[in-house]
Protein backbone atom coordinates (compact mmCIF):
# COMPACT_ATOMS: atom_id res chain seq x y z
CA UNK A 1 0.00 0.00 0.00
CA UNK A 2 2.83 2.41 0.91
CA UNK A 3 4.58 1.67 -2.37
CA UNK A 4 1.36 2.35 -4.33
CA UNK A 5 0.86 5.68 -2.54
CA UNK A 6 4.47 6.71 -3.20
CA UNK A 7 4.07 5.76 -6.87
CA UNK A 8 0.86 7.81 -7.17
CA UNK A 9 2.42 10.86 -5.49
CA UNK A 10 5.51 10.69 -7.72
CA UNK A 11 3.40 10.44 -10.88
CA UNK A 12 1.12 13.32 -9.89
CA UNK A 13 4.17 15.43 -9.03
CA UNK A 14 5.77 14.65 -12.40
CA UNK A 15 2.50 15.53 -14.14
CA UNK A 16 2.24 18.87 -12.33
CA UNK A 17 5.87 19.76 -13.04
CA UNK A 18 5.38 18.86 -16.71
CA UNK A 19 2.23 20.95 -16.94
CA UNK A 20 3.91 23.97 -15.30
CA UNK A 21 6.92 23.64 -17.62
CA UNK A 22 4.59 23.45 -20.62
CA UNK A 23 2.69 26.59 -19.59
CA UNK A 24 6.00 28.44 -19.24
CA UNK A 25 7.79 27.04 -22.31
CA UNK A 26 4.99 26.88 -24.89
CA UNK A 27 4.82 30.66 -25.47
CA UNK A 28 8.58 30.69 -25.99
CA UNK A 29 8.43 27.81 -28.47
CA UNK A 30 5.60 29.28 -30.56
CA UNK A 31 6.63 32.95 -30.39
CA UNK A 32 7.18 34.59 -33.79
CA UNK A 33 10.57 36.04 -34.61
CA UNK A 34 11.13 39.20 -32.59
CA UNK A 35 12.22 42.41 -34.29
CA UNK A 36 15.90 43.08 -33.87
CA UNK A 37 16.97 45.85 -31.51
CA UNK A 38 17.91 47.91 -34.58
CA UNK A 39 14.47 47.42 -36.18
CA UNK A 40 12.64 48.25 -32.94
CA UNK A 41 14.85 51.31 -32.36
CA UNK A 42 14.21 52.51 -35.94
CA UNK A 43 10.44 52.13 -35.47
CA UNK A 44 10.59 54.05 -32.20
CA UNK A 45 12.32 57.05 -33.79
CA UNK A 46 10.13 60.11 -33.62
CA UNK A 47 7.88 58.57 -30.97
CA UNK A 48 5.86 61.11 -29.04
CA UNK A 49 6.46 59.39 -25.68
CA UNK A 50 8.89 56.98 -24.05
CA UNK A 51 9.46 55.31 -20.71
CA UNK A 52 11.44 52.53 -19.10
CA UNK A 53 10.39 49.07 -17.96
CA UNK A 54 12.24 48.27 -14.70
CA UNK A 55 12.53 45.00 -12.78
CA UNK A 56 12.07 46.64 -9.34
CA UNK A 57 8.32 47.20 -9.44
CA UNK A 58 6.22 46.05 -6.45
CA UNK A 59 4.53 43.06 -8.10
CA UNK A 60 7.40 42.17 -10.42
CA UNK A 61 9.35 39.07 -9.43
CA UNK A 62 11.64 36.42 -10.94
CA UNK A 63 8.91 35.22 -13.33
CA UNK A 64 7.11 38.54 -14.01
CA UNK A 65 9.31 41.45 -15.08
CA UNK A 66 10.35 43.75 -17.89
CA UNK A 67 13.37 45.88 -18.69
CA UNK A 68 14.13 48.26 -21.50
CA UNK A 69 12.98 51.35 -23.33
CA UNK A 70 9.35 51.48 -24.46
CA UNK A 71 8.25 54.08 -27.01
CA UNK A 72 4.72 55.17 -27.94
CA UNK A 73 4.26 56.69 -31.36
CA UNK A 74 1.30 57.49 -33.62
CA UNK A 75 1.24 54.02 -35.17
CA UNK A 76 2.77 51.58 -32.69
CA UNK A 77 4.26 50.86 -29.29
CA UNK A 78 7.80 49.45 -29.37
CA UNK A 79 10.12 47.91 -26.82
CA UNK A 80 13.87 47.71 -27.11
CA UNK A 81 14.49 45.34 -24.23
CA UNK A 82 13.07 42.17 -22.72
CA UNK A 83 10.10 40.91 -20.76
CA UNK A 84 9.76 37.63 -18.90
CA UNK A 85 8.29 34.98 -21.20
CA UNK A 86 4.73 33.89 -20.56
CA UNK A 87 1.34 33.23 -22.11
CA UNK A 88 -1.37 35.61 -23.25
CA UNK A 89 0.37 38.94 -22.68
CA UNK A 90 -1.66 42.07 -23.45
CA UNK A 91 -0.50 45.66 -23.74
CA UNK A 92 -2.58 48.38 -22.07
CA UNK A 93 -2.43 52.16 -21.74
CA UNK A 94 -3.48 53.47 -18.33
CA UNK A 95 -4.37 56.95 -17.04
CA UNK A 96 -2.40 56.18 -13.85
CA UNK A 97 0.86 54.42 -13.09
CA UNK A 98 0.34 50.96 -11.60
CA UNK A 99 2.78 48.39 -10.30
CA UNK A 100 0.48 45.90 -8.58
CA UNK A 101 -2.19 43.44 -9.67
CA UNK A 102 -4.69 45.06 -7.31
CA UNK A 103 -4.17 48.51 -8.86
CA UNK A 104 -4.39 47.06 -12.36
CA UNK A 105 -7.70 45.34 -11.62
CA UNK A 106 -9.07 48.49 -9.98
CA UNK A 107 -8.14 50.71 -12.94
CA UNK A 108 -8.75 48.25 -15.80
CA UNK A 109 -12.12 49.81 -16.76
CA UNK A 110 -10.34 53.13 -17.42
CA UNK A 111 -7.55 51.56 -19.51
CA UNK A 112 -7.22 51.09 -23.25
CA UNK A 113 -6.17 47.63 -24.44
CA UNK A 114 -3.72 48.03 -27.32
CA UNK A 115 -3.05 44.46 -28.44
CA UNK A 116 -1.14 41.23 -27.97
CA UNK A 117 2.52 41.00 -27.01
CA UNK A 118 3.87 37.91 -28.74
CA UNK A 119 7.64 38.33 -28.44
CA UNK A 120 9.75 38.58 -25.33
CA UNK A 121 12.87 40.33 -26.59
CA UNK A 122 11.87 43.56 -28.32
CA UNK A 123 8.35 44.00 -29.59
CA UNK A 124 6.26 46.15 -31.89
CA UNK A 125 2.52 46.34 -31.19
CA UNK A 126 0.34 48.33 -33.61
CA UNK A 127 -1.63 51.16 -32.04
CA UNK A 128 -5.34 50.80 -32.94
CA UNK A 129 -6.88 53.61 -34.99
CA UNK A 130 -8.48 56.29 -32.84
CA UNK A 131 -6.36 55.65 -29.72
CA UNK A 132 -4.82 58.85 -28.37
CA UNK A 133 -1.80 57.99 -26.17
CA UNK A 134 -1.75 61.54 -24.76
CA UNK A 135 -4.93 60.64 -22.80
CA UNK A 136 -2.87 58.13 -20.79
CA UNK A 137 0.35 58.17 -18.79
CA UNK A 138 1.48 54.56 -18.51
CA UNK A 139 2.03 51.48 -20.66
CA UNK A 140 1.48 48.08 -19.00
CA UNK A 141 2.15 44.44 -19.90
CA UNK A 142 -0.43 42.15 -18.30
CA UNK A 143 -0.94 38.36 -18.46
CA UNK A 144 -4.65 37.99 -19.17
CA UNK A 145 -4.96 34.23 -18.58
CA UNK A 146 -3.42 34.22 -15.11
CA UNK A 147 -4.23 37.83 -14.09
CA UNK A 148 -0.56 38.56 -13.50
CA UNK A 149 1.10 41.97 -13.54
CA UNK A 150 4.27 41.78 -15.63
CA UNK A 151 5.63 45.33 -15.90
CA UNK A 152 4.75 48.98 -16.45
CA UNK A 153 6.41 52.22 -17.51
CA UNK A 154 5.27 55.79 -16.98
CA UNK A 155 5.72 57.69 -20.24
CA UNK A 156 4.29 61.08 -19.25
Amino acid sequence: MKKLLLLAVSHVTALLVGFAAGVYLLPILIAPDAPTATEAARLSEGAAFSGTFRRELKDSDALHWGEGRVSIGREHVTLVGRIAPGPDYKLYLSPEFVETEADFKRLKPTMQRIGDVKTFENFVVPLPAGVDPSRYTTVIVWCETFSEFITAARYR
